[in-house]
């Protein structure tokens, strides 16, 4: 029985539109898959000479390289509202205890006046070992005051073990990723290591602050290492040190707080990469003004390649 013109014209119809798509699939089978380029974030600070912070600026300000390459900002923000997720680590070595009921007290102060309802926070202390003193990250500040009250330590410093597990640990949050340290010195655990600890921070995009109480500042005999240490860790993160001076912990928790309501956000998408390097190196300037007129803090780059196993 022969098949009426129209549905014959219906079927001729439908095995061309397939045979379309066949061809454009064999086509295509030889070309490489064409994958999103990640959007890279960075926090930008921007002070002057005497250290007072430059707001104000623009998109245009700005120009970014990625390993000496130009790139175009796709996302700008002059203060960012994205969530802050913090964990403040406190060394409570040995060489601490004496400063333990001070540190609670600034550390509640610094907790209760940054925070806002966006914002997640968690607490870690450290000795010869790294404990959790919350569970997890929390926006109660009666849990983080508990936490607080209940910091104990004795024995080392397991300073890159926090680092290490502090950082992992922020890399699984969505927002910006700060970690602040509060130590009087070096690491002096067999743990993880400077570098797995700088690694571990710059492929999770954390910041680092260091706050830096040492006993006697002027002693000529003090290990300048675990200072050096802490200060090229908060550089290369983007973050900031500081030392604990006349005006205590609280004037140091304070400068934390305030550097990070005053960070710009910037945001491209790398183009023309250089193939095959394991990290991509990042600079930001502000054309327009004198080279020593501003200091401008970032991360150093990022790593673009799968971590590699400790073992």
């Amino acid at each position: 029985m022969a098949l009426p013109r129209k549905r014959l014209a219906i079927l001729s119809l439908c095995f061309s539109l397939l045979a379309g798509i066949a061809f454009r699939l064999v086509a295509q089978e030889d070309k490489p898959l064409r994958l999103d380029v990640k959007l890279v974030n960075i926090f930008v600070n921007v002070t002057d000479k005497s250290g007072a912070i430059v707001g104000g600026l623009s998109k245009d300000d700005f120009k970014i390289t990625e390993d000496n390459r130009p790139q175009t900002i796709a996302n700008f923000e002059r203060q960012s509202e994205m969530p802050l997720n913090l964990t403040l680590a406190i060394d409570t070595s040995s060489s601490t205890y004496k400063d333990r009921a001070i540190e609670q007290q600034a550390a509640k102060k610094f907790v209760h006046a940054l925070l806002r309802p966006q914002d997640q926070m968690s607490l870690l202390e450290f000795d010869t070992f790294v404990s959790e003193l919350t569970r997890g990250f929390t926006n109660k500040e009666t849990e983080i005051d508990r936490g607080l009250e209940h910091m104990r330590g004795e024995g080392g410093t397991a300073l890159y073990d926090a680092i290490y597990l502090g950082s992992k640990s922020l890399g699984k949050r969505d927002g910006r990723k700060i970690l602040v340290l509060v130590t009087d010195g070096g690491d002096t655990v067999k743990g993880y290591t400077y570098d797995e600890a700088i690694e571990e921070a710059l492929r999770n995009e954390v910041m680092i602050y260091s706050i830096i109480d040492v006993p006697i500042a002027a002693s000529a005999g003090r290990d300048l290492g675990g200072e050096h240490a802490l200060i090229q860790l908060s550089e290369d993160t983007g973050g900031k040190h500081f030392y604990v001076d006349a005006g205590g912990l609280d004037k140091a928790f304070a400068q934390v707080s305030a550097d990070l309501r005053t960070q710009y956000l910037i945001g491209y998408y790398p183009r023309n990469q250089e193939p095959g390097k394991e990290f991509h190196h990042i600079q930001v300037t502000v054309p327009r003004a004198a080279t020593e007129s501003f200091n401008i803090r970032h991360k150093t780059g990022y790593y673009a390649d799968p971590q590699k196993s400790r073992d």
